[in-house]
């Protein structure tokens, strides 16, 4: 992994505030209560349970009717609870950087049914258990840095280095046009 920083060029930062215009003004303002709900609970319990990734599942639009589904269901909450609260620690330990917090959540979330492909859900996972340090990770997202120029591949760990490339972009000043990652967001674990 690299420290260098990603300097985007100020008509990258235009594309992410023209984006993040278009998604607030295409969504209800009601749309992310679901992950702000789950968010509230994880940071009491330390953990998240069976029900939260439903919500979340829900939440994302993802598909519940598919084998990895019934198998998550029939697991014993507790063991669901046991992993998510290792990747919740990972997540949310400020020892570790942000790109090895991420690394260390997902390896913990990997053995879950639902868990051991893609990042869609594990980034839903690990950004409800410390908002102020992961971030969501989908189609979406992996297109958005592609319209950048910023290439990012589908090799294993690519949550992580999905974050890293977050972290080497996020503070570089920016135009006032653009948002800003955490400019007048006060995470609910730590507010």
């Amino acid at each position: 992994m690299t420290d260098q920083p990603l300097a985007l060029a100020p008509e990258q930062w235009q594309r992410v505030a023209a984006a993040h215009q278009a998604y607030t003004g295409a969504v209800s303002p009601y749309y992310d209560e679901t992950l702000q709900e789950v968010t509230r609970r994880a940071c009491t319990s330390g953990s998240i349970g069976k029900a939260d990734i439903g919500a979340l599942l829900m939440w994302k639009r993802l598909r519940a009717d598919t084998p990895w589904a019934a198998e998550l269901m029939a697991l014993a909450d507790t063991d669901v609870r046991r992993a998510t609260a290792a990747a919740t620690t990972a997540a949310r330990d400020t020892t570790l950087s942000r790109s090895a917090g991420a690394q260390a959540g997902r390896a913990a979330l990997a053995h879950l049914p639902g868990f051991r492909t893609g990042d869609a859900l594990a980034s839903a996972v690990l950004t409800a258990a410390a908002p102020d340090r992961m971030a969501i990770y989908d189609r979406r997202a992996h297109s958005g840095l592609r319209t950048l120029g910023i290439t990012l591949s589908h090799a294993p760990g690519r949550y992580s280095r999905y974050i890293e490339k977050i972290d080497n972009s996020s503070p570089l000043p920016q135009p006032r046009s653009a948002p800003g990652p955490h400019a007048t967001w006060t995470p609910p674990c730590t507010g």
